[in-house]
């Protein structure tokens, strides 16, 4: 933690220099010790401290001062800190005044001038008042903070964004943290932007876009280099699992994800079916261990980048991120897996991120604690969002489309769910609408069986329905099937003929695309099973595979 602030204030500069002098040789070792020389500059100078979120301890200042007197600095000031001790010098004449400040501000103590020797007349009165505050304040959190509301769409992406990126925050809801609403609102003049993100440093971020927190956070960008041997484009477990090996395997080897690296599996709270973790492990901690492992072994990483197209110019392969950059490669592996479909129905995509959420959302979790909320989804996803939100939630609803879980989800969750006595379970069950204004308040959903409806409260809802492809960035270059997922191997072959404008001898290899030396693995695939070992073994062959190509070209 950061050494706590004692300021001093005042603005005859000999004795605002003596004062800091006392102050520096008894207290530099547990204290930083700032001066300013007017109740101006010391008001700002508590702003800034305050959006950086450092402790202060202590105010010592002048009572005579123009324009702001020390009583007035002090009455401000304690509104952003009002934990600091507030300490007053004073002339024989100002003594009535700081009697009264007394009662008007809560001042601590005053001191009169000269305070010589400080051994005797001002470091045991300080001393009182610092172990007073060092034994009832609160220690301020030294780290990111973001400020908004639980209700806000862009709140939710940054948090989520921080968190998926393993980057701890302290999150400041405006709405019952009544100083956080204050410090947004000195920030905000000219609207209602939000979140404000806080930095250590003091840097202030307004409703950032992903790639500019990503930079302000230390994540890497940009590219090192302007060509490597293999770009991955996704880094969920099939892109994660193509990294180690590709890097381990001396290729020069660059991922590229546009928001964090795990993909949808790094949203999962807890898998336990993965090879060689008996009690399971979160998705988060797949994510960071994989992370960790591709970058020490040499792969770069670039986050909150996005690969907007794709072309061929035999023998490479060229990507063009969101902002314009080309990178060029020998190989090229599509790891860009799928998103969870977006339910089509009223009220829906007002409510998206305002008690509408896609995924777990894992981020969201402890804001529903005690109250009712909806996991819509049949498959693996849904279950383990559901077993993880049921520690938060007083009651957890699942509502299935089909006759039963065990149609589409592993009996292991089956069991745990139909086990954990606050989640129900409503089967040929779908959603017909959302209902609220600015927050989810409620659902109107239907059984498809009888056509009967209901309306329901709902504090939130949670959507896992169906996996819809990210292959855009390669429409029109690769063959794809009508539901947008990549054609790979022997797929490609109808009565044995090879794939159109295919010009090798050989034929596709088994993770290859219509166009050599680009490869898919994971859910991207068509036909993939959907498992995180299946795509990190895919991850894997890829780069075996593309070690064949490259001997060919």
């Amino acid at each position: 933690m950061t050494k706590p602030v004692i300021l001093t204030v005042d603005d005859e500069p000999q004795v605002l220099n003596a004062v800091e002098r006392d102050l520096r040789q008894h207290y530099r070792g547990e204290y930083r010790i700032l001066k300013a020389n007017s109740g101006g500059e010391a008001l700002e100078a508590v702003h800034q401290l305050k959006r950086r979120n450092a402790p202060v301890a202590l105010f010592l200042a002048d009572q005579r001062m123009p324009t702001m007197s020390g009583t007035e600095f002090l009455a401000e000031a304690r509104q952003l800190y009002p934990e600091a001790r507030k300490v007053l010098l004073t002339a024989y004449a100002d003594t009535e005044a700081a009697i009264q400040s007394i009662n008007t501000i809560g001042l601590d103590f005053y001191l009169m001038k000269p305070w010589d020797p400080p051994e005797q007349n001002l470091y045991p009165v300080l001393d009182d008042l610092l172990s007073d505050w060092l034994a009832n304040a609160p220690l301020p959190y030294d780290g990111i903070r973001v400020a908004g509301t639980l209700w806000s769409p862009s709140c939710h992406r940054v948090k989520d964004f921080l968190a998926r990126n393993r980057i701890a925050y302290q999150w400041l809801d405006i709405e019952k943290d009544a100083e956080a609403k204050a410090l947004v609102e000195g920030l905000n003049r000219e609207g209602h932007q939000l979140p404000v993100v806080f930095f250590p440093d003091g840097e202030v971020l307004i409703e950032p876009d992903n790639l500019a927190l990503a930079e302000k956070c230390g994540l890497q960008t940009q590219a090192t280099q302007p060509f490597y041997d293999v770009i991955i484009v996704g880094a969920g477990p099939a892109g994660l699992g193509a990294a180690v090996y590709g890097a381990s395997e001396g290729l020069r080897t660059l991922m590229i994800d546009r928001e964090a690296t795990g993909g949808q599996a790094g949203t999962s709270s807890r898998i336990e079916n993965y090879l060689g973790f008996p009690k399971g492990l979160s998705g988060t901690d797949l994510a960071q261990r994989a992370t960790v492992q591709a970058k020490r072994l040499g792969a770069e990483i670039l986050t909150a980048q996005e690969v907007t197209q794709v072309r061929v110019q035999d023998p490479y392969r060229f990507v063009t991120l969101s902002d314009g950059t080309e990178l060029g490669c020998r190989a090229l592996v599509i790891a860009t897996g799928v998103s969870v479909r977006k339910l089509d129905v009223p009220g829906v995509e007002a409510l998206s991120g305002a008690g509408v959420y896609y995924g777990a959302a894992l981020t969201e979790a402890a804001n529903y604690r005690d109250q009712h909320v909806f996991v819509v989804g049949g498959a693996n996803s849904a279950g383990q969002g559901a077993m993880f939100f049921s520690r938060y939630a007083s009651k957890v609803t699942i509502l299935v489309r089909g006759s039963a879980l065990e149609k589409g989800m592993s009996q292991y969750l089956v069991d745990q769910i139909y086990g954990t006595p606050n989640i129900e379970v409503l089967t040929h069950t779908q959603v017909i609408e959302a209902l609220g204004k600015e927050r989810l308040e409620a659902i109107t959903i239907e059984n498809n069986e009888t056509g009967q409806t209901q309306t329901l409260p709902a504090a939130a809802m949670f959507l896992f329905i169906g996996a819809a492809p990210h292959s855009d960035l390669v429409a029109g270059v690769v063959e794809c099937n009508s539901a947008g997922f990549i054609i790979t191997g022997p797929d490609l072959s109808e009565n044995g003929r090879r794939p159109k404008r295919w010009k090798l001898k050989r034929d596709p290899y088994m993770l290859e695309t219509s166009v050599p030396g680009i490869f898919a693995a994971g859910d991207i695939r068509q036909g993939a099973v959907r498992r995180v070992a299946s795509a990190v073994g895919q991850g894997a062959i890829a780069i075996s595979l593309v070690h064949q190509y490259l001997k060919t070209v």
